[in-house]
C-alpha cells in the first residue's frame, strides 16, 4: 500500500520539475487518466517526490508541474525518513463522510497564501499504486485533506476556489501578488 519508490526526503538546490503558479492556465486543465503504469510514470513519481520535498510540500499533483496526468504524491510526515510517501494514480473518491471540517490550507502553486477550507472529514479513495495495482484507502484528518486537495488539482480546481471568505481571500492573494481574477469560485 505504501510507495516502493524511495527518494531521500531532502531539499535539492535545483528540483527536477518546475512548479506552475496560480494564474497559469496549465493548472486549470483537467488531467488525463494514466492508461499504463510503466517506468516513465515511475520516473515522473520520483521527480515529483523530489520536487515536493525540495519545496517543503506534503502533496503534489502532476498538473502543478505541467504534466496532465492523474497522478498525485502525498507525504504528511516529510520529516520522518521511515514513513514512506503515498502515490495515487487515477485516484477517485468513492465515498466521503457527511461530517466536514474547516482547516487552513496552503498550496505550492500559491506560495504564502493560507486560508480556511471546509472539506469532508473522512474519504475512501480508489487508485492504482506505482506498480499499477488497484488499491483502496480510507483516509481521515490531514491525509484526507491532502488527498482531496491534490485530487482537486487533477480536475483543474485550486483550494482558493473553495474559500468562502472573499475578503480574506482577496487580501491574502493581493499580499502575495496573485490576482483574484485567477480564482474560479465553486460552491460547496
Amino acid at each position: 500500500m505504501t510507495a516502493q519508490i524511495l527518494v531521500e526526503k531532502t531539499k535539492l538546490e535545483t528540483p527536477p520539475l518546475t512548479l506552475h503558479y496560480l494564474g497559469d492556465r496549465v493548472l486549470r486543465q483537467p488531467a488525463k487518466r494514466i492508461a499504463k503504469v510503466d517506468d516513465s510514470v515511475r520516473q515522473l513519481i520520483k521527480e515529483m517526490l523530489q520536487t515536493m520535498y525540495s519545496e517543503d510540500g506534503i502533496g503534489l499533483a502532476a498538473p502543478q508541474v505541467g504534466v496532465h496526468k492523474q497522478l498525485i504524491v502525498v507525504d504528511c510526515d516529510p520529516e520522518n525518513a521511515a514513513s514512506p510517501p503515498l502515490v495515487l494514480i487515477n485516484p477517485v473518491i468513492k465515498s466521503s463522510s457527511p461530517e466536514t471540517c474547516a482547516y487552513e490550507e496552503g498550496c505550492l502553486s500559491i506560495p504564502g497564501v493560507y486560508l480556511g477550507v471546509t472539506r469532508p472529514e473522512v474519504i475512501e479513495v480508489a487508485y492504482k499504486d506505482e506498480n499499477g495495482r488497484p488499491q483502496r484507502l480510507k483516509a481521515k484528518g490531514l491525509l484526507s485533506r491532502a488527498i482531496q486537495h491534490e485530487i482537486d488539482h487533477l480536475n483543474g480546481v485550486m483550494f482558493v476556489d473553495r474559500v468562502d471568505n472573499g475578503i480574506a481571500l482577496t487580501q491574502a492573494l493581493d499580499k502575495q501578488g496573485f490576482s483574484i481574477q485567477a480564482v474560479q469560485a465553486i460552491s460547496a
